[in-house]
């Protein structure tokens, strides 16, 4: 069919009308579309303003495409400090639904930022981004300050600030973060970084405190259930964390960490609210190293704490639902931390009963590495409980225990505990940790001295001070470290030991002089495992002991080359040049209390070469109490000198002259340094004995050789 002419003309000229009403229409709805971005933006400046102290202000807005809006420069100042800048970007773009923006309610989605510079700062008394943490309507109720800060409060506001101000979907590019404090600075560098349906992922270089780490980030987000699961591990190397090493000389690092909140409750009580939150963090080849922990790095493979956690006011605590897991042990921690109006902690942990095998492969490398192979059959279940207030030291309660289930021994680790029923070989070391003398302990050395060839006097003296329930316990005396660690409490220092016999054994026989908390913890796993399957009698175990022990200076050197004074042999001879078993009272008493101080030993005398008044004060002490026991006779004490024949190289050592006093300061007559574990109140008084006490085995009596 042949369409004429006019026909032509007339379609054209409908078809153009209506592309001509069509380009109308879309430019008009470009142009509303424009205006109603503009209002939309408005509204968001006029929002973000009356919800914070802030003037907000936005770049050229212009969409690029169909709901694709694009902001060109961004910046976000804190009304109070007009000049510190808090926020800036040079182009944000996000999506915008049409509909939405007709309907007068805008939906933003997929928000991007490039080139984004956070920079907060913080002076002695302002800083321009507290505001953040918008603080809740006054309490009407009055709060007893007294009591402190309010962690619970101050966490639920930092929280809620935090997962608030999370966009649903986000893109981060060239995002740069600084802060500034007259004790820190931080600066966080992020190439990339993205929220996807609540979806984590990004990398970033922090350098915090000097601190460099690169950063791998991923997790989940759900802002509505302040919840969160992060992955936080290190790109290239492990991460090492900062702020530590400055505040507690602290290195700690570790290779992955995941960190997980599950959820909060905030209980707004008469106290001014309390925090309940709930989650987890978990580490792999976590790594932590302070001198005074340890000598080396402690390390464990895998660690975790799911913790219940309650904050309050000057109160912190891990509820009952709280688990560690180090390796593949178990514990089950429950934890009260009061910090006004006195600090007072309570602790109990308890854990899962564990095959031993497991135990023992469990337990982290740098603190028991001695018994590191150890291997057993049965189970083993451990216990610790323990309470302090500083405002009642004298209420200091404690109690460690660790029990096994047919556990027996099969094989032992690095070192052999049973080696002490055979001769063996032993070096002595000084403070510098450098070799003194390597000698035999055992028949083999001809200054080796059998348990029946000392003075009973010197036994009893020994055991009196140092341990008196020695041939019963169990190798704890835990009443006595209670009262040692009052006293270590109260004067601030160390100023009382708390070791049994058995561990001053385990001390110089397995292990180094280091003082720190993780020789102690296996120095105490090593005696329990000593005592607790027997595998050396109580005879034999103080025979060692006597053979080994330091008891003068080790600088000293014998006319057969030997150097130091070890053992009692060495002690007889360079004291009093007498054998072992002709020591009489006195002479014990002196060699007795000088144990805990031997390269002090000199320092028990006054220039002229009498005895000071502390040591008269131990000599009293000591035989006051051997006598109540019956360890001595009535005559014995009563007859005790007050002075010694210093007739070995001692008395040329010590270089008495007549001149003023001036070596030390004398000690008070009624100082503790030299008073035994327990006191007469745990010795035969009436007193109830310790946990761990064997109370079938028999005293020491005079003239009986404990077995």
């Amino acid at each position: 069919m042949t369409i004429s002419p006019s026909t032509k003309r007339l379609i054209i000229g409908i078809l153009g009308s209506v592309a001509l009403l069509l380009l109308v229409a879309f430019a008009v709805f470009q142009w509303k579309r424009q205006q109603l971005l503009t209002y939309a933006l408005e509204r968001v400046k006029a929002k973000v303003e009356s919800k914070y102290p802030v003037t907000l202000t936005l770049g050229p807005a212009r969409f690029t495409g169909f709901k694709t809006v694009e902001i060109t420069g961004m910046s976000l100042v804190p009304r109070a400090t007009p000049a510190d800048t808090l926020l800036t970007a040079r182009r944000l773009q996000a999506s915008l639904s049409v509909r939405s923006l007709f309907a007068g309610r805008p939906v933003f989605s997929g928000l991007e930022i490039i080139a984004a510079r956070l920079t907060a700062r913080k002076t002695a008394t302002t800083d321009n981004f507290g505001f953040l943490a918008k603080k809740q309507a006054p309490s009407t109720v009055p709060v007893d300050t007294s009591k402190g800060t309010n962690y619970g409060l101050l966490l639920n506001r930092m929280l809620e600030a935090g997962f608030d101000n999370v966009p649903g979907e986000a893109s981060f590019r060239d995002f740069y973060v600084s802060y500034s404090s007259p004790r820190h600075r931080a600066i966080l560098q992020l190439p990339e970084l993205s929220i996807q349906d609540g979806d984590i992922s990004g990398r970033l270089t922090a350098n915090i405190d000097s601190v460099v780490n690169e950063l791998g980030i991923s997790g989940h987000i759900e802002p509505a259930d302040y919840a969160l699961t992060a992955r936080v591990f290190g790109r290239g190397s492990s991460v090492q964390v900062p702020y530590l090493p400055r505040r507690f000389g602290a290195m700690v690092s570790f290779d992955t960490v995941l960190v997980r909140l599950d959820s909060k409750d905030f209980d707004n009580d008469d106290t001014g609210g309390q925090l309940l939150v709930r989650g987890s963090v978990a580490a792999r080849n976590f790594s932590l190293y302070q001198p005074k922990l340890a000598a080396d790095e402690i390390e464990i493979k895998s660690g975790a704490l799911d913790f219940v956690a309650r904050l309050g006011r000057g109160t912190a605590s891990l509820e009952k639902g709280s688990q560690v897991t180090i390796n593949k042990l178990v514990l089950y921690p429950e934890i009260s931390v009061r910090l006004k109006p006195s600090r007072a902690v309570t602790i109990n942990v308890t854990s899962a009963e564990t095959v031993a095998n497991d135990f023992f492969s469990s337990l982290p490398t740098g603190i028991f590495d001695e018994v590191r192979g150890v291997r057993g059959t049965g189970t083993l279940t451990y216990r610790m409980s323990g309470s302090l207030d500083l405002a009642q030291v004298d209420s200091l309660k404690f109690d460690s225990s660790l029990q096994g289930n047919k556990f027996k021994l099969t094989s032992f680790g690095k070192e052999d505990l049973s080696k002490l029923n055979t001769a063996f070989e032993h070096t002595v070391y000084n403070d510098k940790g450098d070799s003194v003398r390597t000698f035999q302990v055992g028949p083999p050395n001809p200054d080796f001295v059998s348990y029946n060839d000392v003075s009973p006097f010197l036994i009893h003296a020994i055991t009196t001070a140092e341990d008196p329930r020695f041939f019963s316990h169990k190798g704890f005396m835990e009443k006595a470290f209670v009262k040692s660690a009052i006293q270590n409490i109260k004067e601030k220092r160390f100023a009382r030991g708390g070791s049994t016999l058995s561990m001053q054994l385990v001390k110089n026989v397995f292990l180094t002089r280091q003082k720190t908390v993780a020789r102690k913890m296996e120095e105490a796993l090593m005696v329990w495992l000593l005592e607790n399957k027997q595998l050396a009698s109580k005879q034999r175990m103080f025979e060692v002991y006597l053979n080994i022990i330091e008891w003068g200076p080790s600088q000293f050197r014998w006319p057969s080359g030997k150097r130091g004074v070890y053992g009692v042999k060495d002690a007889a001879l360079f004291y009093y040049g007498k054998r072992p078993n002709e020591l009489n009272l006195s002479e014990s008493l002196y060699l007795a209390s000088i144990i805990p101080k031997p390269k002090y030993a000199r320092y028990s005398f006054d220039a002229y070469g009498d005895l000071r008044r502390s040591t008269r004060y131990f000599f009293r002490l000591i035989a006051d109490i051997m006598a109540t026991r019956g360890l001595i006779t009535d005559n014995d004490r009563q007859s005790l000198p007050y002075s010694l024949s210093l007739n070995g190289p001692a008395r040329r050592y010590m270089s008495f002259a007549a001149r003023p006093d001036t070596t030390r300061l004398t000690l008070q007559s009624d100082s503790t340094q030299f008073e035994p574990l327990d006191l007469l109140d745990l010795l035969n008084t009436g007193a109830a004995p310790d946990a761990g006490v064997n109370t079938g085995a028999a005293e020491i009596v005079p003239g009986k050789v404990p077995q």
